[in-house]
């Protein structure tokens, strides 16, 4: 019966909490929305980028080497992560611990040396115009001469 009492009193207070939360930006809202201004302006809804009215389109065209910059960004950070938490617990893990996570390491590192061998991580513009424009056009992919 103790436990029953127990768990319902965690309940309540958990759900005291969220209407508190839910009450507090409520009123947070409700506050700006009396305090605020209402006057409608020349600029009001023009969207600014550090202080500066915007000039032109927002949908620029990139180059996918950006992309491919920050998969691999994302990818090497995540592993990252795994190794933090690797070596929090490195005394409850012991050597089969070491073991795994020198594979781990040893896997990204001989990814990271793939990636640098096709080099996907030079994409330098003097690099892009000796080799990948080159080897990426139709007529090279079919065997052809690339026209100069």
């Amino acid at each position: 019966m103790s436990t029953t009492i127990n768990t319902l009193a965690h309940q309540c207070g958990f759900i005291l909490f969220l209407v508190a939360a839910i009450c507090f930006c409520l009123l947070m809202l409700l506050i700006s929305w009396f305090l605020g201004s209402k006057a409608d302006g020349r600029y009001t809804n023009t969207p600014f980028e550090s202080g500066i009215a915007s000039v032109g389109s927002a949908r620029l065209r990139l180059s996918i080497k950006f992309y491919l910059i920050a998969m691999f960004f994302v990818i090497f950070d995540a592993e990252s992560l795994y190794l933090y938490a690797w070596a929090v617990s490195i005394r409850e893990v012991g050597w089969i611990g070491f073991i795994e996570a020198t594979i781990f390491i040893v896997i990204l590192l001989v990814s990271l040396f793939y990636l640098a061998r096709i080099r996907a991580l030079n994409w330098s513009p003097a690099y892009c115009k000796l080799h990948v424009c080159k080897t990426t056009t139709l007529p090279n992919i079919l065997g052809a001469k690339y026209p100069h």
